[in-house]
């Protein structure tokens, strides 16, 4: 009877990875047990710095000394970051929009070997306005896991010091340089609501005059070189940035706070803001 029994369920673990039965018999158990499957890795999408390096969280340092590779935009940059925090030997692949399928398919074939991998970007937390969206919707089909390590962001960091109205926005990420841009704008207008975008120093200065004319009343706040020495937060009507960036200080990337209303409408919204 004993021998029948445990030949059964030795035919039934087959198909299953743990199994107990009770021989009211010989009031006994036995546990049955198939080896599991080596389990993959994890993608861990890391924040890292936005320039002093010092704004990184100690959770992120332990997950890339602990990553068995790390992908980065620029392997230069993040060897910088990596030597600053005394972390070496790590396999670095290089990710970024020209070479994207093929950086997938080294990432994708790390995990599923049951390497863990970190994603960074060269500065801040991935996937905003970076790339990555393509390697997490793989995984998501492969039921590979991703974990977020928050930390350092360029868009709540601008936001945090913004004196408009921002309890609720618009996020737009970086406009289309050309095709598309002027119909991009003009959806963000007709929103009547507070709308974040990021832009470069070359094209700013167009940014200000495409805004002149679809929203010329708005106030705008602009966060450039953000944690590093030159820092600097401006404030202001569309015509007050100008001038203030008409001295050549348009180095660095900028995120731009574009708020509809004139001054008393801001005003009016602060106000209520402040007491509810």
């Amino acid at each position: 009877m004993t021998g029948r029994c445990l030949s059964y369920f030795y035919y039934y673990t087959k198909y299953h990875y743990e199994f107990t039965i009770t021989n009211p018999s010989f009031k006994s158990v036995f546990y049955l047990l198939q080896t599991p499957p080596s389990h993959s890795g994890t993608l861990y999408v890391v924040a890292t710095p936005l320039g002093n390096l010092e704004d990184i969280t100690l959770r992120a340092i332990k997950t890339l000394a602990e990553s068995g590779a790390i992908a980065c935009e620029d392997t230069r940059r993040a060897s910088i970051l990596l030597k600053h925090l005394d972390i070496t030997g790590k396999k670095l692949i290089s990710y970024h929009n020209y070479n994207e399928p093929r950086a997938i398919g080294q990432i994708v074939a790390l995990l599923e070997d049951g390497t863990d991998v970190s994603l960074i970007t060269d500065a801040g937390t991935p996937i905003i306005s970076d790339p990555g969206y393509a390697l997490l919707h793989t995984l998501h089909e492969r039921n590979l896991q991703a974990i977020p390590i928050p930390g350092a962001c360029a868009l709540t960091t601008a936001l945090s010091a913004c004196p408009l109205p921002v309890n609720n926005f618009f996020f737009a990420g970086f406009l289309p340089h050309k095709k598309g841009r002027k119909t991009r704008l003009e959806f963000l207008a007709a929103l009547q609501a507070t709308f974040v975008v990021y832009e470069s120093p070359f094209r700013i200065m167009k940014l200000l005059d495409e805004l002149d004319r679809v929203l010329p009343e708005a106030q705008i706040f602009i966060g450039r070189e953000m944690t590093k020495i030159h820092e600097e937060y401006i404030t202001g009507t569309i015509e007050e940035i100008r001038q203030r960036l008409a001295d050549g200080k348009t180095r660095g990337e900028f995120v731009v706070v574009v708020h509809p209303a004139g001054k008393k409408q801001s005003n009016q919204k602060r106000d209520y803001a402040d007491h509810h």
